[in-house]
């Protein structure tokens, strides 16, 4: 596998291409989204767990540098929740928005064949921007993560909700409460999805066992690419 940097219109990203990539093949693409205090190579060491062979993947750098500690710089999509505002919220969707179709264009990617995976911060960034939009993203991972304000996201629900969620979290989780994300699936099951849930004995991380989990699950929402033949044009 190989990954490649690119500085977007909106933001920096790191696309990860399979082993014998071949770009005239249909891949289906993963979009990792990672959480506060992070950076776009955080979440790029999942993706030869996921698959070496079958999808191509972009870990998009959120927008916002933190001072995590002296000579320590991490980044954000918006402010820590507390602090945040609508306005922040806004404008990490948009420049989530443009770094997408900026991506989609460069993979070819089709719509309905792209999943929206996100941890803590990053997971919230995904029901923002996922749920939304069924029709491109055939599913949405939420690692750690806790919902935004339903009363946020209810005028973005569409109204077919068949579209595939998995839900994780770990239940001695310091930083966002099991709690959360017991809501989240309340939420989301009282709106009509019908979401995987999994509760795990982990604090707030990504180990194997959940890989294996997600990894299960994308396979039968987004089955990886088996062969790369090439596509011809008419």
């Amino acid at each position: 596998m190989q990954g490649e940097q690119f500085d977007g219109k909106s933001l920096s990203y790191l696309n990860i291409y399979p082993d014998d990539y071949n770009p005239a093949a249909s891949y289906p693409l993963v979009i990792l989204l990672h959480g506060f205090g992070a950076n776009m190579q955080d979440l790029a060491g999942l993706t030869p767990h996921i698959s070496a062979t079958g999808y191509v993947y972009s870990c998009p750098n959120a927008p916002i540098p933190f001072q995590l500690g002296p000579g320590v710089i991490g980044y954000g999509w918006h402010p820590p929740r507390t602090e945040a505002t609508s306005e922040d919220y806004k404008q990490a969707e948009d420049k989530l928005g443009v770094y997408f179709d900026e991506v989609f264009a460069q993979f070819n990617a089709v719509p309905g064949k792209i999943v929206l995976l996100g941890f803590s911060q990053g997971g919230g960034m995904t029901y923002r921007c996922g749920l939304g939009q069924p029709d491109v993203f055939a599913g949405l991972v939420g690692l750690s993560a806790s919902l935004p304000d339903p009363e946020d996201l209810r005028p973005k629900l569409p109204a077919k909700r068949e579209q595939k969620i998995f839900i994780a979290h770990g239940n001695s989780d310091p930083m966002v409460s099991m709690e959360s994300a017991q809501n989240t699936m309340k939420f989301l099951t009282s709106e009509g999805y019908q979401p995987e849930y999994h509760e795990y004995n982990m604090s707030h991380e990504i180990p194997p066992m959940v890989i294996n989990d997600v990894v299960a699950w994308l396979e039968n929402v987004l089955p990886p690419l088996k062969e790369t033949a090439v596509i011809h044009g008419p």
